[in-house]
């Protein structure tokens, strides 16, 4: 009974965090993604519901993995600590997954530096690598 018992709780509170995050991640994070994007808010509304497909994908994937694993609980205390690990390890995922969007989608946006013209001289003119247009050096 206890284990039963445990592992919906496992469960259901797992559902309800990776719900809520995903939630809040789609909803706070689009401005970033516009940002990433560098305007394209058709491009980054794509992408943040394309994450939030993966994330569900992952955490549930994980989640219903993980149930098979660990001491079995055989009393109330092995069922909180069977529940405070297992939730644990979700939470400790759903950070991980959240901040390597982040580092990703930071890489992405960011602006490339300037290249060299004409086999790398330090004399010739930098174009700007997007437009290709040259510039002057500050």
């Amino acid at each position: 009974m206890i284990m039963s018992t445990t592992y919906l709780l496992y469960l259901a509170i797992s559902a309800a965090i990776t719900i809520w995050v995903a939630r809040t991640l789609h909803d706070r994070g689009r401005i970033f993604l516009v940002d990433c994007t560098k305007g394209n808010e058709k491009l980054a509304d794509s992408i943040n519901d394309l994450l939030v497909v993966g994330f569900y994908l992952v955490n549930f994937g994980y989640v219903t993995l993980a149930l098979k694993y660990g001491t079995k609980p055989t009393d109330i205390v092995e069922g909180i600590e069977f529940l405070s690990t297992k939730v644990g390890l979700v939470l400790l995922i759903l950070g991980v997954m959240h901040f390597f969007n982040i580092f990703i989608f930071t890489r992405m946006g960011r602006k490339k530096p300037p290249r060299r013209v004409e086999g790398g001289s330090p004399f010739a003119p930098l174009t700007d690598r997007a437009s290709g247009q040259m510039f002057s050096p500050p």
